[in-house]
């Protein structure tokens, strides 16, 4: 029976040994690196053309997160994507997927409510409210001033509309789930009422939404505040909206920007939007197209872009020097990486997770376990990311100080701890080929699906799964190969589709504004991608937004004890937490990366100069 254990020298061996094969390869991400924005996945970081940066470690706290200065009247901004794939264009709040398409989202719509750097609601939006006393019924007025792209007043109407469709039994989106706490919603979408008894329009500009009970998430990004234009979308049926030419070739919104042209996949152009609510924007129009993982620094150099969303980490020790003609913005992200474990499937009539651990080869706790006590995510942080990556802990990273419990005990990485577990749960290797049989004797191999990515992405898959081949586990790429990300979250079960070749996989999840981890954990949330649920998950959940979790000491303990949880049961295991790292050209004022920024909007931001400055 293999008990190989990996020393940490040999492990740092290892490392730069991936890494000098890195230097030959190709790809965009790391491989535990994925997309799912608010919903859903965050966007790629890239990979590194080089070999290990004289082990330099950074401090996320020692960058800047914004950048002001006075922008001249008008001027081009051009904005990189950072993307390994063509994007989506699925380009409508109540319809994408991924990261990509939410980025491009951003720049010509916004939501009709704001929030603070405390992530509550505020009275600043598109939408004022008020709130009853019980705290379940909310009355939104929607400002005069705010408009469409093409001139219509944006109103109650299309506010209610917008629900309805996420509501509707034909609604082919990823999120139902967000509304399902108003009252009516639920039987509107199983064909038990004709309307959302919960939405009541008062007049042309106030909706008033009742929930079913009153809940902190209400206060914190936890109401669907998206409008749809209903004079556009009405006559389209609900099950074809988001194929439509509405969503993919002409979009609008009522955002700073509006969008003059696309190129499928690959570019966007932006003109401002002059009767915009809040202000004339600086800029005039805005370039946004796609750049390669692997060209994205000449594109900063050359002045090919002026920015891109989210600047490969690994690759910046390789370029601080060199980048002479950028500032390097810096915050802590809002997402973790983690591996996840397929233990059922999409139970797409009923609308939610159906778990089937007897048929699933990762179904057995302990062998979950031992997989994560296997890998060493101090060593990747320090040795991939040069410390602008760090091992996590709970699936609530501490972005969210009053909930992340750091005083959990968590598995670190202990090889003879993760033999032992196997042993004692009947893994052996019967066979004396160096790999352990499941506890009934038969052959184990678990297909391991992982993302496209930067030069990273393929050393540092080869790691995890050299990594659970030192404790006897034998994994193998699905299909022998890194995937792409609009293949790799196709299978994984974004559209509901599990691929059975697929038994563990490495995504990324961006934290909301609201601390509920249902998006991603409930069992009703196609983004559960583990299809793993039990009751005692569902109680925290819902226990996390009860009317006694409006007690904040109650909901920190809830959501405590649910972190615990998380780590006894581990359906997944987070591997890291983030960094966040965005070169700005010189010219570039009045950009702010912080996802809780109220200082500094789309708006504002501007150029100084004509031309980017180009490095030296």
């Amino acid at each position: 029976m293999r008990k190989a254990t990996i020393s940490k020298a040999l492990f740092i061996m290892m490392l730069m040994m991936f890494l000098v094969l890195a230097a030959c390869s190709s790809g965009s991400d790391d491989a535990d690196d994925s997309s799912s924005d608010e919903g859903n996945g965050e966007s790629e970081d890239t990979g590194s053309d080089s070999e290990d940066t004289d082990g330099k470690v950074y401090d996320i706290a020692d960058f800047s997160p914004i950048k002001e200065g006075e922008p001249m009247d008008g001027g081009n901004l051009n904005f990189g994507l950072v993307a390994d794939s063509v994007f989506a264009g699925t380009l409508n709040y109540n319809f994408y997927s991924d990261a990509y398409d939410s980025e491009i989202i951003d720049w010509f719509d916004e939501g009709l409510l704001s929030v603070d750097d405390t992530f509550n609601y505020t009275q600043d939006g598109a939408a004022t409210w008020e709130v009853n006393d019980e705290g379940n019924e909310f009355t939104f007025t929607i400002r005069d001033e705010v408009n469409w792209h093409d001139g219509e007043p944006v109103t109650a109407e299309d506010w209610e509309f917008a629900i309805e469709v996420l509501a509707d039994p034909d609604y082919d989106g990823p999120r139902y789930g967000d509304v399902t706490s108003i009252v009516g919603a639920e039987e509107y979408h199983d064909g038990e009422a004709d309307s959302i008894e919960g939405l009541e329009v008062i007049d042309d500009k106030t909706l008033k939404m009742t929930f079913k009970h009153a809940t902190p998430s209400l206060l914190s990004g936890g109401i669907w505040g998206y409008a749809l234009p209903k004079h556009i979308f009405e006559d389209i049926p609900v099950a074809d909206m988001s194929s439509s030419d509405e969503v993919r070739v002409n979009p609008i919104g009522m955002g700073p920007f509006k969008v003059e042209s696309i190129t499928p996949g690959e570019s966007v152009t932006f003109s401002k939007n002059e009767d915009y609510w809040k202000g004339e924007p600086n800029l005039d129009t805005v370039t946004l197209k796609v750049i390669a993982p692997e060209t994205v620094t000449q594109a900063l150099e050359t002045g090919e872009v002026d920015m891109v969303d989210s600047f490969p980490t690994d690759q910046y020790p390789d370029v601080e020097e060199s980048l002479t003609n950028v500032e390097f913005l810096g915050t802590l992200d809002r997402s973790y990486s983690y591996v996840g474990f397929k233990m059922g499937t999409w139970d797409k009539e009923n609308g939610k997770v159906a778990m089937d651990l007897e048929n699933s080869k990762v179904g057995d706790v302990e062998l979950r376990r031992a997989m994560w006590y296997a890998l060493d995510n101090n060593a990747v942080g320090e040795r991939f990311y040069n410390g602008l990556r760090w091992n996590a802990t709970t699936l609530m990273p501490s972005f969210y100080e009053n909930y992340h419990d750091d005083s959990i005990e968590t598995p670190t990485y202990d090889p003879d701890k993760a033999n032992q577990i196997l042993d004692d749960a009947g893994y052996e290797d019967v066979d004396g080929d160096g790999f352990r049989e499941n506890p009934d004797g038969e052959e184990l191999v678990l297909n391991y699906a992982s993302m496209e990515g930067g030069d990273t992405a393929e050393p540092l898959t080869n790691y995890y799964i050299q990594s659970w081949e030192q404790i006897g586990i034998k994994v193998e790429k699905t299909d022998g190969r890194l995937l792409e990300f609009n293949d790799f979250y196709d299978r994984i079960g974004q559209q509901g589709n599990d691929d059975p070749d697929i038994d563990i996989y490495s995504a990324a999840w961006s934290v909301g504004t609201d601390v509920d981890p249902t998006g991603l954990w409930g069992p009703n949330v196609i983004y559960n991608f583990t299809r793993w649920e039990d009751e005692e998950n569902t109680r925290l959940l819902e226990e996390g937004v009860s009317e006694e979790a409006m007690d904040l000491e109650y909901r920190e303990d809830v959501y405590k004890e649910w972190q615990e949880y998380m780590v006894d049961q581990v359906p997944v295991f987070p591997t890291v937490y983030r960094a966040k790292l965005a070169p700005v050209n010189e010219r570039v004022v009045n950009w702010d990366i912080r996802d809780e920024a109220t200082e500094l909007e789309r708006y504002e931001v501007g150029v100084t100069q004509d031309e980017p400055v180009v490095a030296e």
